[in-house]
């Protein structure tokens, strides 16, 4: 019987706390910073944890190991 495999997209993008929530870095990080406040930017600092029925999705998308 085949394993699943783990959607490397996803791998590199999410990580699984201990306690089982999903955390991930906000939106709009990456490039064009300029254009945004200072209070933008620092609100988009650090991590935040997905919904449930996100994490639920990610989770099943991670199945292959523990990440």
């Amino acid at each position: 019987m085949p394993k699943q495999k783990t959607h490397k997209a996803s791998k590199k993008r999410f990580r699984v706390t201990g306690t089982g929530k999903v955390k991930h870095r906000h939106a709009g990080t990456s490039h064009r910073a300029t254009r945004k406040t200072h209070k933008q930017k620092r609100h988009l600092r650090g991590t935040t944890t997905l919904c449930d029925v996100e994490a639920k999705r990610i989770k099943r998308a991670l199945v292959g190991g523990s990440y």
